[in-house]
């Protein structure tokens, strides 16, 4: 039975195939981040001409290791490097809640997808921008839990 509903099934994604135009297939593709880290600094809310707002916040994460050999008993150094992310959310309502509730130092977890873009900054050298669109803030920080 499951041989043959799976045989079914790619025979009608075959036809499906054959009878589509090869231009307008979409392949599935996953672009998914979560980060769980602290806050940088307190939210803030832009708006671009004719755009609707976006509240944008950066979030730090931590990686720490060991350098010596490699064992988990060493006793080498252990090292940590910080890296910030830019965090913008665009959801009109988790916009308006991370703008409210978002805090500097909190802790966090947030989910959306990596986006890539350029800008022009105020010496008019154009720039890389590297910022995740949330869809998803969970707030960890006990402080902040009681208050939504």
């Amino acid at each position: 039975m499951m041989l043959r509903s799976a045989s079914a099934q790619i025979f009608r994604q075959a036809v499906r195939c054959m009878n589509t135009d090869t231009s307008l297939i979409l392949e599935r593709s996953i672009n998914r981040v979560q980060l769980l880290g602290r806050v940088g600094q307190d939210p803030v809310m832009r708006q671009v001409e004719g755009r609707n707002p976006v509240t944008i916040f950066s979030v730090a994460t931590n990686e720490m290791w060991r350098s010596g050999e490699g064992e988990v008993s060493s006793t080498g150094d252990v090292s940590q490097k910080t890296t910030w992310h830019r965090v913008s959310v665009f959801k009109p309502g988790l916009r308006d809640v991370a703008y409210q509730y978002v805090k500097k130092g909190s802790r966090i977890l947030v989910e959306g997808k990596l986006d890539y873009g350029e800008y022009v900054d105020k010496n008019q050298v154009r720039r890389q921008a590297t910022t995740i669109i949330a869809d998803n803030i969970i707030f960890l920080s006990d402080n902040v839990r009681d208050k939504i």
